[in-house]
């Protein structure tokens, strides 16, 4: 919006130093544009606030098929396959096509994405940018989040679980077990889902009494070596925690690697409790105390919230949080 005017594609060329065929080409996923045009026109979009309009010069968005967009930070893992369920049993439900695609590092998604002249997208687990989110307002396309990474806009709708809650819950069955000493291990520090879950165990122990000197948190960067690596360095020493609180299933599995490394018995010289509640955490001998969070249910509610989106879009994005629930397990004892 510029001296209280609409912000139109002249507006944006004009800022991204190109032309308003140029700025089309961007918003209607076009590959014969060149990666830094590309960038400038989607940084431009997003400084302005440019969210498309109908009439003449508009980003041609009529006439869509019933086609929508899954789009996934990875395929790996069950966590992928039980988000997918979800989205592709409430598309089928309401008679929708379901693409599905895979977010890289850089913006190929994104023009695939727009290409498609698609009615809407649940990004899951997609650490998506201000810049695209505001190329995909711009091309109106609506979107929805699930279990976003970082903090969504305020005009992006999302559905998450209630990962601060779940983290107090695990905190609050070790302490209730009479554990002191606690180590937690959490995903990237700027991973939204795995910092609230920090805090929350964090909130609990603070609560209880626990001396932060006898809170030990560490950050990994996921990978199966480095997550191994981490739990060793956390469990080995005379004050290593008596139990420990893994912010994904998959850091759990890496927990038990260490402990066996080390000499050391599940739940006998330490508790674990993970989170997710994939299959996994039953395949782990003992099977493993964890926080379910429920991820079909959620990968359902978000397109059933991109479809109503689609139909009569909101004044405010709607957001949806779905309970979590401990689930005791055979990894967890009394101290």
């Amino acid at each position: 919006m510029q001296n209280g005017q609409r912000t139109t594609l002249a507006d944006v060329a004009a800022a991204a130093g190109t032309s308003v065929p140029t700025v089309s080409k961007v918003l209607s996923g076009r590959s014969d544009v060149s990666a830094g045009t590309r960038a400038r026109v989607m940084r431009a979009v997003a400084d302005l606030g440019y969210r498309g309009r109908s009439g003449r010069g508009a980003v041609p968005r009529i006439d869509r098929p019933s086609l929508v967009d899954l789009v996934l930070s990875g395929v790996e893992g069950t966590w992928a396959n039980r988000a997918l369920m979800g989205v592709e049993r409430a598309a089928t439900a309401a008679g929708v096509d379901l693409m599905l695609s895979v977010a890289r590092r850089d913006d190929a998604w994104l023009t695939r994405l727009l290409e498609r002249n698609l009615r809407g997208a649940v990004l899951a687990l997609v650490d998506v940018t201000a810049e695209q989110l505001a190329t995909l307002a711009a091309a109106q396309v609506p979107v929805v989040l699930l279990d976003p990474v970082t903090p969504p806009p305020s005009t992006v709708a999302s559905v998450g679980a209630a990962n601060w809650a779940g983290g107090r819950a695990a905190a609050e069955h070790l302490i209730g077990l009479g554990h002191r000493r606690l180590g937690v291990l959490g995903a990237g520090r700027r991973h939204l889902y795995s910092q609230a879950r920090v805090d929350g165990f964090r909130s609990a122990a603070m609560q209880s009494g626990v001396e932060s000197t006898r809170l030990r948190v560490v950050h990994i960067e996921w990978s199966e070596k480095g997550a191994a690596t981490a739990a060793r360095s956390l469990l080995d020493g005379a004050e290593a925690p008596t139990a420990v609180f893994a912010c994904t299933d998959n850091i759990a599995a890496a927990v038990y690697e260490a402990a066996e490394s080390l000499g050391l018995r599940i739940p006998e010289d330490v508790s674990v409790v993970g989170f997710d509640d994939l299959p996994e955490a039953q395949w782990l001998r003992p099977a493993l105390t964890t926080v379910r969070q429920p991820i079909t249910e959620m990968g359902e509610s978000a397109m059933r919230m991109l479809l109503r989106i689609m139909a009569d879009p909101p004044p405010d994005a709607p957001r949806e949080e779905l309970a979590t629930t401990l689930i005791v397990r055979g990894s967890t004892a009394a101290r």
